[in-house]
């Protein structure tokens, strides 16, 4: 059974910087595409972004240019640095990634941007 741990969450004021990590385990396959998730109070949950095996990259056109997501093939790692947050992007953000045709998701870390 794939796990995906988030970590990096927390409070930060506008403008601020953030950096969420995903780390998998118990996959016997790779896991392509590595993405992040976003869900706001009243919203529905929109993809942020998504990085392939090959290293593409696909952003959400609000984060396109503040976010970056990266990836370690070899530690089956996924991050996502988040600069000049706003109070818009508030919300539990979900690492997710496909193995074997199958997605799975961590369990989300909160992002609260505010003063």
């Amino acid at each position: 059974q794939v796990q995906l741990v988030e970590s990096g969450g927390g409070l930060v004021q506008p403008g601020g910087s953030l950096n969420l990590s995903c780390a998998a385990s118990g996959s016997r396959f790779s896991i392509n595409p590595m993405e992040w998730y976003r869900q706001a109070p009243g919203k529905e949950r929109e993809l942020v972004a998504s990085i392939t095996r090959g290293g593409s990259t696909i952003y959400a056109h609000s984060v396109n240019g503040r976010f970056a997501i990266s990836r370690d093939n070899a530690k089956i790692t996924w991050n996502l640095q988040m600069n000049s947050l706003r109070r818009d992007d508030t919300a539990v953000y979900y690492c997710s990634g496909v193995s074997a045709s199958v997605r799975y998701w961590g369990q989300g870390t909160q992002v609260t941007v505010s003063s």
